[in-house]
């Protein structure tokens, strides 16, 4: 069984996959994952780990997951099951590398788009010779209230909530203004590489993956769980060689 690690500044995502299938998986505080490993290796017959992580392991966590058969920390040199095309391979981040990874495994030789929904919005096209090509990054919707809020004088600080076309005051032109245009640019985007690509498969993740399905247009894949898959495929793909 895999122990799958994605750690972010504050959050962290822990599963637990036999094979292809997740048994488990957990969202905790980051300051958490050491005694999470071990409730987690008390219940499961846990071989294999791999980690994906913005920030620096701490030097316990590092321990913990030492003691695994095959453990493995993400980072730009690890072995992938596809062919990575973006110009500056170093700079490409661990959670697109995962999220190519899942497209490979899931959607092997077909043209896919695979918007992770977050903080950022990523856009990674891989095509049907399993190549990835690149994508682009946007603000995701927390940071477009923020940035409303922060670059002006007088606009409120704001949270998702439902919207209309026409705002009739202030806050309610804010929800139209970055929801509405939120939703006309991941449809757009969608609409050029389907223009440009044929049978265009598109997965949809992240946090904000709920309410974007319900509002695109477009024909999408909605799964919170991509690149969770992605790193154990990854992982699976190293055990393997």
């Amino acid at each position: 069984m895999n122990l799958i690690l994605d750690i972010g500044n504050t959050y962290t995502k822990i599963a637990v996959f036999k094979k292809n299938v997740m048994l488990e998986k957990v969202a905790i505080s980051s300051d958490l994952i050491d005694n999470n490993i071990q409730k987690l290796q008390k219940k499961y017959p846990l071989k294999n780990c791999i980690v994906s992580s913005v920030t620096k392991l701490r030097s316990d966590t590092i321990k913990c997951i030492g003691v695994f058969d095959k453990s493995i920390e993400l980072n730009q040199k690890t072995n992938v099951p596809f062919q990575n095309h973006y110009k500056t391979p170093t700079t490409l981040g661990v959670d697109r590398i995962a999220l190519a990874s899942a497209s490979v495994s899931q959607y092997s030789n077909q043209n896919t788009l695979v918007i992770d929904a977050g903080t950022c919005i990523t856009y990674d096209f891989i095509n049907t010779s399993n190549e990835y090509l690149g994508g682009a990054i946007s603000p995701g919707i927390s940071i477009r209230y923020k940035a409303l809020h922060q670059f002006t004088a007088n606009l409120p600080l704001l949270e998702p909530d439902t919207y209309q076309l026409i705002g009739k005051d202030t806050k309610s032109s804010i929800h139209s203004g970055v929801l509405n245009g939120l939703i006309h640019e991941v449809d757009g985007i969608i609409d050029q590489y389907s223009n440009k690509y044929s049978n265009l498969t598109v997965v949809l993740t992240g946090g904000d993956t709920i309410f974007l399905a319900k509002k695109l247009k477009s024909s999408i894949f909605a799964n919170p769980n991509f690149l969770l898959e992605g790193l154990n495929s990854i992982l699976i793909h190293n055990l393997n060689k």
